[in-house]
């Protein structure tokens, strides 16, 4: 069993989906967490129901507002020592479609709001001399995805800032890995058409889409000190889907 117990961990967009799964992982393994959401009522419901956990409102879109969250969590716990860089939205269209305002809200919700947090949050980690930052990334950030250049981008961008900031904070114990996740069963995948829905699952070895504890199970992983000696990497959790 992973063990989690003492330390405290913020995960962005945790009302819901892998978010929710994440913050629900860590509770399991002994972490207190910090939910962070846009919908405050939301994130408080989620946080009531796991456990050990607190709801925080944040829209990770505003800089000012990621790293008063920051600061808030580290307030309200004393540390802050494990950030899942988790929030994401997607705005999907052809390039010679994409609105100016669609590829700058999808880079800087998944983008700029993973860099302003892990700034803030590396300086209460490299005073304690540890710190694991993880950031959910995708299996598009690495293969691309026609009608998704700004979500692929941003995501690409993810494990650029994962191996970046592994580099710069890897000599005060600060780990800095990317998850790039699969299709994985969600309420989005679950309005696909049954078509639509055949064709991602032939495409995958393994023969079924992922569930949001796969990429739970993931973090634990790469937050625990079973992951002491590994920093910069990409796991991806995608069923073999990209080999």
């Amino acid at each position: 069993m992973i063990a989690l117990t003492g330390k405290t961990a913020l995960v962005t967009g945790a009302a819901r989906g892998i978010g929710r799964s994440i913050a629900e992982t860590l509770v399991a393994c002994g972490a207190r967490v910090a939910i962070a959401d846009l919908d405050l009522a939301a994130a408080e419901k989620t946080a009531e129901e796991i456990g050990e956990a607190r709801g925080f409102a944040c829209d990770v879109s505003d800089p000012a507002a990621v790293t008063m969250l920051v600061q808030a969590v580290e307030d309200a716990f004393g540390s802050l020592d494990i950030l899942v860089n988790n929030a994401g939205i997607t705005k999907d269209n052809l390039m010679a479609r994409m609105k100016d305002e669609d590829w700058d809200a999808v880079m800087n919700v998944n983008l700029r709001s993973a860099f302003v947090a892990t700034r803030a949050a590396q300086r209460g980690m490299m005073k304690r001399r540890w710190g694991r930052i993880i950031n959910i990334s995708s299996v598009v950030g690495i293969m691309g995805n026609k009608g998704q250049a700004n979500y692929s981008a941003s995501k690409a961008g993810l494990i650029g800032l994962t191996k970046s900031s592994a580099k710069e904070l890897a000599s005060r114990n600060i780990l800095v890995n990317a998850i790039a996740p699969g299709f994985i069963q969600t309420a989005m995948t679950d309005k696909l058409p049954e078509e639509a829905r055949a064709a991602l699952t032939a495409a995958i070895p393994m023969g079924r889409l992922g569930e949001p504890r796969d990429i739970a199970n993931a973090v634990a992983f790469l937050a625990s000190d079973l992951a002491s000696y590994i920093t910069g990497q990409v796991l991806v959790v995608d069923g073999g889907m990209v080999m």
